[in-house]
């Protein structure tokens, strides 16, 4: 028997937390919830759908939640997959289990999700902008010809969680995670991928500041 965990890093998810753990246990059983040190219940919501949760004390990052919610999942002797998946509702769980798909088949050892693989994605042109020149770097440094090198829907054999090592806390971790899979040399793919540009996510995650974030970030970590 194998099991495959939902890593879900959560930072003041409150209103939205609850229904994407419903969503997710619909088909994905094992699901766990990484705490960054929320202040509006987000921990309690979570455990009420069902997922698991681990806190942090205080706010470390999201890269230092992935690393804590993949150290988690690895401890269970069933593992055979990890994906992640975002808290804020952007991510769906039919594209999760897609790509989950392809690892369970053999197909390949990380699926990594992208928005730019059919069509061009629904996203403002300074963030296409962004993410393309985050593609074109992680090209240039690595090697890898990614379309979307910072998407957070990720699935991830075990055996390669295993070698994951997030040092780099906050929105850095998702270069690093690239960098490191070019050292790891997996069977890696892209799968296409509909994120859900939800007024809320918006504001959480899709900001001018946060686009910022990202390049200075990629150039300067």
């Amino acid at each position: 028997m194998s099991r495959c965990w939902v890593v879900v890093p959560m930072y003041n998810e409150a209103t939205v937390v609850g229904s994407v753990v419903s969503g997710l246990r619909e088909e994905f059983p094992y699901v766990v919830c990484v705490d960054d040190g929320s202040s509006d219940g987000s921990a309690a919501i979570a455990r009420s759908a069902g997922a698991v949760v681990v806190e942090h004390p205080v706010n470390l990052g999201q890269g230092a939640a992935l690393q804590t919610g993949i150290e988690f999942a690895l401890q269970d002797p069933q593992l055979d997959a990890i994906v992640t998946f975002d808290a804020d509702g952007q991510h769906r769980v039919e594209d999760a289990a897609a790509m989950l798909a392809r690892i369970r088949s053999g197909e390949a050892e990380v699926v990594l999700g992208s928005r730019f693989l059919e069509g061009t994605a629904d996203v403002s042109r300074l963030k296409r902008l962004v993410l393309r020149t985050a593609a074109m770097q992680s090209r240039f440094s690595t090697g890898l010809r990614l379309t979307d090198a910072h998407n957070g829907l990720r699935a991830i054999s075990a055996p390669i969680a295993g070698k994951i090592q997030l040092t780099q806390n906050r929105m850095a971790h998702a270069s690093e995670l690239i960098h490191q899979l070019a050292e790891l040399k997996p069977v890696l793919v892209e799968h296409p991928v509909k994120i859900v540009y939800t007024e809320y996510s918006k504001a959480k995650g899709q900001s001018l500041l946060n686009g910022v974030n990202i390049l200075a970030d990629l150039f300067f970590r």
